[in-house]
């Protein structure tokens, strides 16, 4: 059973490619980092529980719901606070790029209270644990949650893993996720991040690179693996995701993950009319997740993951809703999109 902590939140989007100020309407969906990776899993079919605080309201009743259709359990949810978070997005076209707008201040996941979850009952029969950036990023008392989580799961021998995800808009309640990460990343066992989330939280660059260019060297990244496997040595595994945005319709997408002596890399994929680039790294992280729980090599764990994510860009809505079997057609290579009959 894969355990994931963090925030669910309403997202509202305008249909199409509307901007909020043309708007008459906006589609309600649900979504945020580790309820993406739940999702995903559950699908892949592995067993998930998605620990978060709820508003005891129609609107966290809808999330509760959403994740339940999904398949993902929700044994461990709290009931609290007064208000779901909520983000709004505006998907970019062209050379206008996608935009997100967070209103999630005072949300029940912002306001959980230390001490609030039973760690030890909820981490019962768990293989992994994974959370995110995003969630200490909330507030204070989420960050200090989040402490209590990795470090219940690190006494438990439980795997760890995390995304970096680092959020400028939301690291606004006093500390820095420079002062913040390091005590939370250091009981980790895979890391993953992109060549942003390793500068803006631990000041770790990618040599000779422009990730505004639309092309990224694979090789240059090997150093950052080393780098960020250096300052957290309980990291046996640090992927990088690869992404080139030649426009917000068309990115290359591919990754790299370390173990510490080898580099493995898998080709690139051109996604060139992606339908909603939300969850993708999300969805890049459930498979890998899936790829070492069901024992696959570096290698498979890593081209598993790379096609599932690219998959996911053809999907509306945060969730990764896509089969293994689908994800493994797309690893042999067929990539024709031709109608199964």
């Amino acid at each position: 059973m894969v355990v994931t902590f963090g925030e669910i939140m309403m997202r509202l989007a305008p249909p199409g490619f509307q901007r909020l100020l043309q708007a008459r309407s906006l589609e309600l969906t649900f979504g945020g980092g580790e309820a993406n990776v739940a999702v995903s899993l559950a699908h892949l079919g592995l067993d998930t529980q998605f620990v978060t605080c709820l508003p005891l309201n129609d609107l966290g009743r809808a999330a509760r719901m959403d994740l339940r259709k999904y398949g993902v359990g929700t044994d461990f949810v709290q009931w609290g606070g007064d208000r779901l978070g909520l983000y709004f997005l505006e998907t970019g076209a062209i050379n206008r790029a996608s935009t997100v707008l967070y209103d999630r201040a005072g949300s029940a996941m912002a306001e959980v209270r230390a001490g609030s979850f039973d760690w030890e009952r909820i981490f019962e029969g768990a293989t992994w644990f994974h959370w995110t950036g995003i969630t200490p990023a909330i507030s204070e008392k989420a960050a200090s949650m989040c402490l209590e989580a990795v470090q219940a799961a690190h006494r438990l021998g439980i795997p760890i893993s995390t995304d970096l995800n680092f959020r400028k808009n939301l690291w606004k309640w006093g500390k820095t996720a420079g002062e913040v990460m390091p005590d939370l990343v250091q009981y980790c066992d895979l890391v993953l991040a992109n060549e942003e989330d390793a500068e803006k939280v631990f000041g770790i660059r990618p040599a000779h690179q422009d990730i505004t260019s639309g092309h990224l060297e694979v090789a240059g990244y090997e150093d950052v693996c080393r780098q960020l496997q250096a300052r957290f040595p309980k990291a046996s595994r640090i992927a990088i995701t690869l992404r080139g945005s030649l426009n917000a319709n068309h990115n290359t997408w591919s990754g790299v993950l370390f173990d510490g002596k080898q580099l493995f890399q898998v080709p690139t994929y051109q996604l060139t009319h992606i339908v909603d680039r939300v969850g993708g790294g999300d969805s890049f992280m459930a498979g890998l997740i899936y790829g070492l729980v069901q024992g696959f090599d570096n290698q498979q764990a890593l081209h598993f993951a790379t096609a599932a994510s690219s998959l996911k860009h053809t999907i509306h809505g945060d969730f990764n809703v896509v089969s293994v079997a689908e994800v493994e057609t797309l690893m042999k290579g067929d990539g024709s999109g031709r109608v199964n009959r």
